[in-house]
């Protein structure tokens, strides 16, 4: 018989893992204030499996966009070899670096306080650059062009630091390359399918081994929650980014932070 409580549990963690994948305020400590204030704990590989179910929303809400990928007629744009291209550059960097640092940083930097630090220096960070930084043009994900691709994947390191965020680093790292914030936002969606995809491989071949039949039914319904809740931050996202700036979310990320050490350091 399915464990109720554990069951629950998946799904709140799915709903965490869906809300605050896609927004630059960090999924990693938030899941991490999720399992301490319920007491849980999952198989080692229940984290991208929920990510899994972010990474499909993705693939569904921009459906006919990742549809062009396979129009290898198109020259022109995110469609096609170019499309590909972009994808490549941009995942390239952190899955080097994830390849020799993955182990080490899970062990030395996956812990409350590296998490709070970076919870607390990526919202200045953002704060500063969104009132320095000129509001671009729109030009879709269309312009974003080979060269910002591979910046974009650099920036996309440093989201390897737990409590970073993946969607700060890349949206901030297109802002400065002189995308608008919706274009930055929605190429930054499309960038987290490749990546999320070889971490979630690579975490299950190494987890693999361990899994048990109890882990399944917490994996279903965490996915499933994941999936239908990220769906939902996405649009929110870009509805707040169409009217506003990021500067709230950074703000928020501090808040965040001091959270995170009052509950999980001090």
């Amino acid at each position: 018989m399915p464990d109720i409580a554990q069951a629950l549990a998946a799904a709140v963690m799915g709903v965490v893992e869906g809300f605050t994948e896609y927004l630059p305020v960090s999924s990693t400590g938030h899941l991490e204030l999720a399992k301490d204030w319920m007491g849980r704990s999952f198989h080692e590989s229940f984290t991208v499996v929920i990510q899994a179910g972010a990474m499909l929303a993705v693939l569904v809400e921009y459906g006919r966009r990742f549809a062009r990928l396979a129009d290898f007629k198109a020259r022109e744009g995110f469609a096609g070899w170019n499309g590909w291209l972009w994808l490549f550059l941009t995942t390239l960097p952190a899955a080097v670096l994830g390849l020799l640092f993955h182990s080490a940083i899970k062990a030395r930097l996956f812990a409350p306080m590296p998490i709070a630090v970076a919870l607390c220096a990526g919202g200045v960070l953002m704060i500063v650059l969104e009132r320095l930084l000129p509001s671009h043009d729109e030009g879709g994900v269309d312009a974003v062009g080979w060269k910002r691709a591979l910046g974009i994947g650099l920036f996309q390191c440093v989201a390897m630091v737990p409590g970073t965020s993946r969607s700060m680093a890349t949206i901030l790292g297109g802002r400065l390359m002189g995308l608008g914030r919706k274009t930055a936002a929605e190429y930054s969606f499309f960038a987290a399918v490749p990546v999320l995809l070889l971490a979630g491989v690579y975490d299950m071949a190494k987890g693999w081994s361990t899994l048990q039949r109890s882990d399944l039914v917490p994996y279903a319904i965490g996915l499933a929650v994941s999936f239908f809740v990220a769906r939902a931050a996405i649009r929110f996202l870009m509805r707040i980014i169409s009217r506003h700036t990021l500067e709230g979310f950074g703000w928020y990320r501090i808040a965040l932070s001091v959270v995170v050490w009052w509950t999980l350091v001090r």
